[in-house]
């Protein structure tokens, strides 16, 4: 069965495997009814859990495993491994001369670091591991030393000595002319069939040694892991009797078959939060929201992303922990901020707030699994923006012991109140997760007052009115499932593959540009073919990532032609950066197709119309102005045009909405809540 096909069985389930829980949704092609599911994560197997959840979700629906035609995923295991420091042991390969390019990087220092005192870290592959072989290759292309195949058979046995699990190929000008890294690869495959083997012309076929390096031995260090883990994943599939394709969610907001992932694992790093956003998108269009800013936060992270007019915005310029990965991915910022970061007073007497966290295990100490240090959760229990039950009824909140653990962990250190300690950890989570929303919008060019803001993810809208405020945004948007958004973007993600290749000086005008996406648009042909993607689903888009001549970074820009691009570059500077440079020389670096497969998935459904929203309860909470009882909502009983004020809390399976005084509530038609600033306060 090709990748793609539109199987009978009308089932598709969506799995996002995040650090604390494991959101599942099921979705009836036909009809586009959901059901959707939500378990603890199993970190040391992340299959028990993906399974656990589909069983779960199934359960939900009444319906067969036999009836699932197609399985999407999104996967931290690449991303662990890498911002853990524990993928594969890995040799590089490189032409001699550059052993030493990793150690010498960049000089950039980090945006959080301190001048003085910042340390550069370890390399993932030290000196003694970096093999040399003898071949160069020239800026154009041409030969100016033939590879020695002596060097090569001394470069193999050495990489045998060494007993690696992987071995990075990366030569030097390999974009331009890959001929010698083919040889060195299919020698070392021929010789080590064992070993993972990567070469920078299959994974990065562009300019930057460091970075084209650095890419090539992440792909290589995660390569072993990740075959294992979508091997067991399919064969525990298959076990429970779904017989369907997987397909996995890349960074770029895409997703791909199986076959290629294990090719390219490394294009799986930001996996999750990029289907987060491409759900975000959709569910957003469909409510007539095209500018957005928005924060997913989960138990670990935050993922902050912005997007105006609809339009999925890409970078090469990503990072994962320590390491720059210029793969295609989706633009966005990270940073340690979730609900189960965890809150503590530092040596000076400062309170700080993550990036460390509970994790899934223990987690919260409200969680009752044994944690006992104050987590951003335990700071919403202890302030009543929780309900005492979550998961639908299915887990008891220990109020107690997240009082006991805010009291001990700060409130007695700082000597103040426990409901005064627990607002200064929220108050704290919510100015880092602001830093990064600023650098996202204000830095780049965008007022955050001209944008909607869509928090999701288990923890995002208790955090969305408190943001919102902060930033002076008044318009709320909270998708119909905000626990599980990123497991239901996956429903919505076409099939998605980018080619590039740089340019060297000599070929800069419309013919050569046009040879070389020709090129680029053979090699898309050969992945539509591969994921079966019907003629009539295929698109593809050119774009060339320019630069005035002089400067280090490039500006993507969609190509029309050689005449039409300083000006294309321009304003596209002057939109970013407030200024251009006419009559500046403007170089074009490199080309990058992008390849799309459309799935016509969809994620978006009719709310039937709301009779008026009635309270099933009510909580008493805490904030800052004063206690107030806020009504409690059950928001599967409410419809479309229902509207409420606050103070009140929305409760449902995956997720809890804090409306505080002030703000208003209005259910749109597809489901989703517009949360709104009042004038003036309630």
């Amino acid at each position: 069965m090709s990748s793609i096909e539109m199987p009978a069985r009308d089932l598709l389930v969506a799995v996002d495997i995040g650090g604390t829980f494991t959101d599942i949704t099921l979705q009836d092609a036909d009809t586009g009814r959901a059901w959707t599911a939500k378990t603890p994560s199993t970190p040391a197997d992340p299959s028990e859990a993906f399974l656990t959840g589909v069983a779960l979700a199934l359960e939900a629906a009444g319906r067969p495993a036999e009836g699932i035609g197609r399985v999407l995923h999104g996967t931290t295991v690449a991303t662990n491994l890498i911002l853990e420091g524990k993928g594969a042991c890995t040799a590089l390969v490189t032409t001699a001369g550059f052993r030493h390019v990793l150690e010498i990087g960049r000089q950039d220092i980090p945006r959080a670091a301190n001048l003085y005192t910042w340390v550069k870290p370890a390399r993932p592959v030290p000196p003694e591991r970096v093999v040399e072989v003898v071949e160069r290759i020239a800026a154009d292309g041409s030969v100016l030393t033939p590879l020695d195949e002596a060097s090569l058979a001394d470069a193999v046995a050495a990489c045998r000595a060494m007993g690696v699990q992987a071995v990075a190929v990366c030569l030097l000008h390999a974009f331009t002319n890959p001929a010698h890294e083919r040889r060195v690869a299919a020698a070392l495959r021929e010789a080590l069939p064992d070993l993972a083997v990567t070469a920078s012309s299959e994974v990065l076929p562009v300019v930057r040694e460091y970075e084209r390096s650095l890419a090539t031995i992440l792909n290589a260090q995660v390569m072993p892991a990740v075959s294992t883990y979508v091997g067991r994943l399919e064969r525990r599939l298959a076990a429970a009797a779904i017989d369907a394709p997987l397909l996995l969610m890349k960074s770029n907001g895409g997703v791909a078959g199986a076959a290629a992932i294990r090719r390219a694992p490394a294009v799986t790093a930001l996996s999750g939060p990029a289907a987060g956003v491409v759900g975000a998108r959709a569910m957003a269009e469909a409510a007539g929201f095209p500018d957005i800013i928005t924060v997913d936060i989960g138990g670990t992270s935050a993922d902050i992303c912005l997007m105006k007019g609809g339009e999925v915005a890409l970078t090469q310029r990503g990072r994962v922990g320590d390491w720059p990965l210029p793969l295609p991915m989706v633009d966005m910022v990270t940073i340690g901020a979730g609900g189960g970061s965890l809150a503590r007073v530092t040596a000076a007497g400062a309170l700080a707030v993550g990036p460390e966290s509970a994790g899934a295990m223990p987690g919260p100490a409200c969680y009752g699994r044994g944690g006992t240090q104050a987590t951003v959760t335990d700071a919403h229990v202890v302030l009543g923006h929780l309900p005492p039950r979550l998961l639908g009824g299915r887990m008891a909140l220990d109020v107690e012991a997240a009082e006991a653990a805010v009291r001990r962990c700060v409130a007695e250190p700082l000597g103040m109140g426990l409901h005064e300690a627990a607002r200064g950890i929220l108050a704290i989570a919510d100015s880092n997760m602001v830093g990064a929303v600023r650098v996202v919008s204000v830095e780049r060019g965008h007022d955050p007052r001209d944008f909607a803001l869509v928090p999701f993810g288990g923890a995002g809208p208790l955090h969305g009115c408190a943001l919102a405020d902060l930033l002076g945004i008044r318009t709320v948007l909270v998708p119909p499932s905000p626990g599980v958004l990123c497991a239901q973007g996956l429903l919505a993600a076409d099939l998605k593959a980018e080619f590039s290749r740089s340019l060297h000086a000599g070929e800069a005008g419309d013919a050569a540009v046009e040879a070389a996406f020709a090129a680029l648009e053979a090699e898309a042909t050969a992945w539509f073919a591969e994921e079966a993607v019907p003629p009539a689903a295929r698109r593809t888009r050119r774009v060339v990532l320019m630069r005035y001549a002089g400067q280090g970074s490039e500006l993507a820009v969609p190509w029309s032609g050689a005449a039409n691009a300083p000006a294309a570059f321009g304003a596209a500077h002057r939109a970013l950066y407030g200024f251009e440079l006419p009559g500046t020389a403007v170089e074009m670096v490199t080309l990058r197709l992008e390849a799309t497969g459309a799935l016509a998935g969809t994620i978006t459904a009719p709310c039937p119309p709301g009779v008026g929203a009635a309270p099933i309860g009510h909580h008493r909470v805490h904030f800052a102005g004063g206690s107030r009882d806020a009504a409690l909502y059950d928001r599967g009983t409410m419809g479309a045009g229902d509207r409420l004020a606050g103070p009140a809390i929305v409760t449902q399976l995956d997720a809890t909405t804090l409306v505080p005084p002030g703000w208003s509530v209005e259910m749109e038609a597809n489901g989703a809540l517009v949360l709104r600033r009042e004038e003036e306060d309630a």
